[in-house]
């Protein structure tokens, strides 16, 4: 995967296969601690502990449909090859939490990717699932939810086309405001 938006999608197809109803998504990118961290939380079925001690494997799925799961491996390697890690948390019947932690301007870091696109597919995909994100760029906070949204919105559902439109063009244009997903000490060394 070359976005991690993809791995961010990967993990929340997880929790919705796991049963979610709410799926909390947090990015925090801190430009003086060289860090960017991503959280996946979600109240699903949760993981069992035996489980949980196998999920980084590549060659171990619990899915029935293929013989290897390779997206938490992946999303772990994507982690290390920035100097940073990744972990998952879980407990049976209450959710798990997966946070994965990257040196921001590392030269190996994956871009971000679309988030508008990513969060757009996944909210029209599963309109009745509470999605929460939230991306915080040092001091300032772009935040979509969409419990709220179904408040203001009505009787339109947040799979109606004009919804998606909007939580993309609203996400894309959020995250330019508060200067989300740049490499800045790797755009000096450019210029």
């Amino acid at each position: 995967m070359q976005d991690l938006s993809m791995h961010i999608l990967d993990i929340v197809q997880n929790s919705l296969a796991a049963g979610a109803t709410r799926v909390d998504i947090r990015i925090r990118e801190a430009l003086a601690e060289d860090l960017l961290m991503i959280e996946v939380r979600d109240n699903g079925r949760g993981i069992s502990q035996e489980v949980l001690s196998r999920v980084m494997d590549p060659f171990f799925t619990s899915r029935t449909t293929r013989e290897v799961g390779l997206g938490l491996s992946l999303f772990k390697e994507a982690t290390e090859r920035t100097g940073g890690y990744l972990e998952v948390h879980s407990e049976e019947g209450k959710g798990t939490w997966v946070i994965a932690r990257f040196r921001l301007d590392h030269f190996d870091r994956a871009p971000l990717g679309d988030m508008g696109e990513t969060l757009g597919v996944l909210i029209s995909g599963n309109p009745e699932v509470d999605f929460f994100y939230e991306h915080r760029v040092d001091g300032q906070i772009y935040f979509l939810e969409t419990r709220e949204m179904r408040e203001i919105l009505g009787p339109v559902g947040l799979d109606d086309p004009s919804v998606l439109d909007f939580v993309r063009q609203g996400i894309q244009i959020g995250l330019k405001k508060i200067g989300a997903a740049t490499f800045p000490k790797v755009m000096e060394v450019l210029r």
